[in-house]
């Protein structure tokens, strides 16, 4: 989804969220180097010349070769019989010892066999279900390391996509303490062997890796999810099976505000109807007293989305209340929030930062959402017009702003890039377009418009570096890339959020 697009089943983005890893987000082969490879062995750490040279390793080929670097999903990545080869778990430096387990046109995968020579930034992962879980993809690596990782993909990609050599790249603002950050749990329930069981889907299957004491979640998160899995067992509650598209339980989601201390937690059946309802409901009130919302989501569809369009209180208040700095927010079960409270505001005082605001300008938030980075910037702008497709999260933005005591700031329905250019017909001339787009990046009809309505600055909050690269390359035709400040927002995956800086040129 839209960064800020608040709604699963209205397109939203927390498919990954990336926000951060997600069910089934694994990689292909096992974690362990300790395996024996099949076939001949091919040392070469060579690129090829060029992309016709096509592919010439074999299925079942071992190869031997160099990691050079890192992919956009942390995979590591060399060069064999001079054809590129992603291995996931592998580090940049390392000589390593891999099993081609895939051949494309362009590239082979390979599955880690072994480690000829080990990085020095190799470190034990702490997550007893490391090799299963494919939430995390980086706890094989040293968290100083990841931060370098994660700044050297932004610098690729605006050198790949925008042909910036020397882009202007900081340093990745990580965290104290990479662990324990992510304020939402949203996890599937399902019989497993005859256990109930919480968790993630193994990389490639449909196989469930309990992760209920992940150490990615905040521990209040992770207790609520033990206590619903152990209470749905001793009821007998009926548990969605897929294939059959049978059962009610289909969903645990469970959600901390870190600053409030209100907990909320929804239960995503596929009927309407929920077995010892009651009974549910008292248990987990009792066992877990910091709970303050229980909700229930109906979601009937044959669908990998998570929530359907019903939502059903059974207990306490219908949303949980947040805060960032002076902004307060009212969370319902479906409303999009960034799942890194810490890093959240270092995030968004970087847009402060590069908005330059004086108390002059007229600030155009694009994606919207809840209203979160334009209510940030509000106190410091003339006034904020924000703007987003999904109605509920207008909705949302606008009661935020009351709350937040916010009065020169507005919100509509619409998509950005038809918006901009119906207010620009009308007469306004923002000083400042914030965007934070999906991963898809910018629509081109908003780049477009970026470009003839030529605001000042355009600061552009990224998820995903290669679209970042791709934007900017179109970009540059009327704009300089100042500064570029990669945040860490979830520390142990590949993913990078990045505040880039945009001047527009002097004519």
């Amino acid at each position: 989804m839209s960064k800020r697009q608040s709604y699963q089943g209205s397109g939203n983005r927390e498919k990954a969220k990336r926000q951060g890893g997600g069910a089934g987000q694994g990689r292909t082969g096992s974690r362990r180097p300790d395996g024996a490879g099949r076939g001949q062995s091919v040392r070469s750490d060579s690129p090829a010349k060029g992309a016709s040279a096509g592919i010439r390793l074999q299925l079942g080929q071992l190869v031997e070769f160099e990691v050079k670097r890192m992919g956009i999903n942390g995979e590591g990545i060399g060069y064999a019989d001079r054809q590129v080869v992603f291995v996931p778990d592998a580090l940049p430096g390392e000589l390593v010892a891999a099993e081609i387990v895939k051949v494309e046109q362009k590239h082979a995968v390979g599955r880690l066999v072994k480690i000829l020579k080990k990085s020095p930034s190799r470190v034990q992962p702490p997550c007893p279900v490391y090799a299963e879980c494919g939430g995390c993809t980086l706890q094989h690596m040293s968290y100083e390391a990841q931060l370098e990782m994660k700044r050297e993909l932004v610098r690729e990609s605006l050198a790949r996509y925008a042909g910036l050599r020397q882009a202007p790249v900081e340093r990745t603002v990580g965290m104290r303490d990479p662990w324990g950050y992510r304020n939402k749990a949203q996890l599937p329930i399902v019989e497993h062997r005859g256990e109930v069981v919480v968790g993630l889907f193994q990389a490639g299957s449909h196989q469930i890796v309990d992760v209920s004491g992940c150490a990615v979640q905040h521990p209040l998160t992770n207790r609520i999810v033990q206590e619903v899995r152990d209470i749905a067992r001793e009821l007998g509650i009926s548990l969605y099976q897929e294939k059959v598209h049978k059962g009610e339980l289909r969903t645990v989601v469970a959600r901390v505000g870190f600053e409030t201390g209100e907990c909320q937690l929804t239960l995503v059946t596929r009927t309407r109807e929920l077995s010892h309802r009651q009974e549910l409901v008292k248990r987990i009130v009792e066992r877990v007293p910091e709970i303050t919302s229980i909700m229930q989501n109906v979601n009937p569809a044959r669908t990998s989305l998570i929530f359907g369009d019903e939502t059903i209180p059974l207990w306490g208040a219908a949303s949980i209340s947040e805060r960032l700095g002076d902004v307060h927010f009212s969370l319902s079960p479906r409303a999009f929030f960034q799942l890194n409270p810490e890093q959240t505001p270092k995030l968004y005082n970087l847009v402060a930062e590069a908005a330059e605001l004086t108390g002059n300008e007229v600030v155009v938030d694009a994606y919207c959402g809840v209203g979160t980075i334009g209510l940030w910037l509000a106190p410091q702008a003339k006034e904020v017009h924000g703007m987003d497709i999904v109605p509920e999260a207008i909705a949302d933005a606008k009661r935020n702003a009351e709350k937040s005591g916010v009065d020169n700031a507005r919100f509509v329905v619409g998509a950005a890039e038809k918006i901009l250019v119906e207010w620009m017909k009308k007469g306004l001339r923002p000083d400042v377009v914030v965007v934070d787009p999906p991963r898809t990046g910018l629509h081109q009809d908003l780049i477009q418009a970026l470009l003839k309505t030529a605001p000042k600055r355009i600061v552009y909050v990224s998820c995903n570096p290669s679209t970042l690269g791709k934007d900017c390359g179109q970009l540059l035709k009327n704009y300089e890339v100042k500064k570029v400040t990669p945040v860490d927002m979830f520390p142990q995956t590949a993913h990078v959020e990045s505040c880039a800086v945009l001047v527009r040129k002097e004519k």
